[in-house]
């Protein structure tokens, strides 16, 4: 079988999926929504073409594609891919389909897996699950194998509390029991090409790392280690009405991802099981 990846979506989580699968062998295509980074992202190496949900993609970008991820978040009007690009997908064997934890809803900080039925809260969590379910339906009807990955907050290089603190933006508020569950967005891709490759039915999976906590705990640790004064926290009631609407839709939901599928399922070996390795891994990396 050829091995030809198509990303829709090369943004923070797809170019990381990009350029692991490219390490490992694989031809990797995707898209992107402006000309202007398709052009950065092919000087890099990466087949890129425009596709921004307006138009329909080109049966001559997409190609042979044997694996197919979508990392695009749906809007009002569903999800791009699903409406511009079903015929295509529908002819690769593996459907690969980025969610997110959000359509678990509030769980007053309880644990949550893969059979916690969903109870999404918030408008775009909605459409997410009904994406989801898109998708399932697709793949059905395609006869393809589709993997579901809801995930929770992404980090990792360029995108995490060391560079909010470097910023001054970094803030711990105080919510009592309010609890986030993490992933690097190096394991994110990890589990993903595992996933293609492995022989498993299509199934649905939690990416999250081993140690949910509250963002003040992450805050914390990230001045520790950048050697720079913890922030007092502030109560949630003080820090909420200056809030943005969409930063106190993320306070308004609290629960723990367990992850045990895709170490059981898919033999995945966490490569930063905690924020603390995490962390510490992007500290230490060179600068470009």
């Amino acid at each position: 079988m050829t091995k030809r990846l198509f990303i829709f979506g090369l943004g923070y989580s797809g170019l990381e999926i990009a350029q692991l699968a490219k390490a490992e062998g694989w031809t990797v295509a995707g898209t992107c929504r402006s000309a202007e980074k398709a052009a950065s992202l092919r000087a890099g190496g990466i087949e890129t073409h425009v596709f921004d949900g307006t138009a329909p993609l080109s049966a001559a970008a997409f190609g042979d594609s044997s694996h197919v991820v979508c990392t695009i978040a749906p809007g009002h009007a569903g999800d791009p891919a699903l409406r511009l690009a079903t015929p295509l997908l529908r002819q690769a064997p593996w459907l690969g389909y980025l969610s997110t934890v959000g359509v678990y809803g509030d769980h007053g900080g309880g644990w949550v897996d893969e059979e916690t039925p969903p109870s999404p809260g918030k408008p775009r969590s909605l459409e997410r699950l009904a994406a989801e379910r898109g998708w399932q339906a697709m793949a059905l009807e395609a006869g393809a194998k589709l993997d579901i990955f809801r995930l929770p907050g992404i980090y990792g290089p360029g995108r995490s509390a060391l560079d909010q603190v470097k910023a001054g933006t970094a803030r711990r508020i105080d919510k009592p029991g309010q609890i986030f569950s993490r992933a690097h967005v190096a394991d994110i891709a990890a589990t993903v090409v595992k996933a293609m490759t492995s022989p498993h039915p299509g199934s649905l999976y939690n990416v999250a790392d081993d140690l949910p906590v509250s963002t003040g705990e992450v805050v914390a640790f990230a001045c520790e280690l950048l050697g720079v004064p913890v922030p007092s926290s502030i109560p949630w009631e003080e820090a909420a009405p200056a809030m943005s609407d969409m930063a106190r839709s993320f306070y308004s939901e609290s629960r723990r991802i367990r992850n045990d599928k895709i170490k059981r399922k898919l033999g995945v070996v966490l490569k930063y099981p905690t924020y603390r390795e995490g962390l510490t891994a992007i500290l230490k990396a060179p600068q470009p």
